[in-house]
């Protein structure tokens, strides 16, 4: 019997409806110079959940958008993966409440998976790996998150960055050539304070009083129930790991970047992601970024991206590809894949 191999079949994406703009933000925040945030950023629209709407909510209609292709119906999938660090609850698992919402039958596995910006590359990682050694045939990995209920309004450096949204990508078995890896995996835990929420977990929970608001020296304000990020730090982590991340993945695959099709990184800031192509020498036209009606949408943007250069016409497919994804953690991760020529 031929040896299975994991592909990437279909990706679906939804944005939340509700938006805000950069000229929405200058009206309330004239002195933060929205402008010079859209250059920083790269960003003029983000997108955000509704008062009451969770990222399971979201992740749910990808996944229906998908179905609605009629390609597959929820009978199809044994196993769902859902990426996010935005849950619906400590416990159950929001796998196993989805697996209930979208009709997926009883005997198939679901599971977090509580990562960020890289998620979307360990989610490939744990598809590949179920898939390949039998343990599932057809795979729904989902990706949402809602971090704009992190975020103090007040905050300039993370509320015109960070935006809400959801991917569901079929990942099944296939006879054929290996279509995902090989695969390169980073960890330093030890810059976890730079991007965080500190207080909601069991090492600081909830008190009874809210905990009270600070300004930063930026005159950004925030409490310790709000995310917190130090852009300085984020930037040079990013600029530090991810170029070499991108070699040693070419040499574990023995190819050269010239081989590839484009490069599609976590849509992080204009900022970053222009240091990054800068320093692996790529032109613009093979580093896809898709965020300035988007925003960054943490596990979710890759996937967004993937999707929306093909629509737009900035990535020809059948294609090779290398997805990077890099931030929250910190963690880190690369892959190669091979898109077929409708996804």
């Amino acid at each position: 019997m031929a040896a299975m191999h994991a592909a990437v079949e279909a990706i679906e994406y939804i944005l939340p409806s509700r938006t805000e703009t950069i000229a929405q933000l200058a009206q309330t925040h004239p002195h933060w110079a929205p402008n010079k945030l859209a250059r920083r950023t790269g960003i003029h629209t983000r997108h955000l959940a509704d008062n009451g709407e969770t990222a399971s909510d979201i992740a749910v209609q990808a996944a229906q958008n998908l179905f609605a292709r009629g390609r597959w119906s929820p009978g199809d999938f044994d196993f769902l993966l859902f990426c996010t660090q935005t849950p619906d609850y400590f416990l159950p698992t929001t796998a196993c409440l989805m697996q209930q919402r979208l009709d997926l039958p009883q005997s198939a596995g679901a599971l977090d998976v509580n990562l960020g910006c890289s998620g979307y590359i360990y989610g490939l990682g744990l598809a590949k790996g179920l898939i390949e050694t039998g343990q599932a045939q057809r795979l729904l990995l989902i990706t949402a998150d809602t971090y704009s209920k992190f975020i103090n309004p007040d905050d300039k450096s993370v509320r015109a960055l960070f935006s809400d949204g959801a991917t569901a990508t079929v990942v099944t078995a296939t006879a054929e050539q290996p279509a995902i890896g090989p695969f390169v995996y980073g960890t330093d835990g030890s810059g976890g304070k730079d991007l965080i929420v500190p207080m909601g977990g069991m090492r600081r929970p909830f008190g009874a009083q809210p905990p009270d608001e600070y300004s930063d020296r930026f005159g950004n304000r925030r409490s310790p129930r709000n995310i917190y990020m130090n852009g300085k730090a984020i930037v040079e982590f990013s600029l530090r790991e991810v170029p070499p991340a991108v070699t040693t993945l070419c040499e574990r695959a023995g190819i050269t970047l010239d081989e590839l099709d484009a490069v599609v990184p976590h849509q992080a800031s204009a900022k970053v992601l222009q240091g990054i192509r800068e320093r692996l020498g790529l032109p613009p036209e093979r580093f896809i970024t898709c965020m300035e009606d988007v925003g960054n949408t943490v596990s979710s943007s890759i996937p967004i991206a993937l999707t929306m250069a093909r629509r737009d016409g900035l990535l020809q497919t059948p294609a090779y590809v290398m997805l990077v994804g890099f931030g929250v953690g910190l963690s880190w991760g690369a892959t190669l894949v091979r898109l077929p020529a409708e996804f």
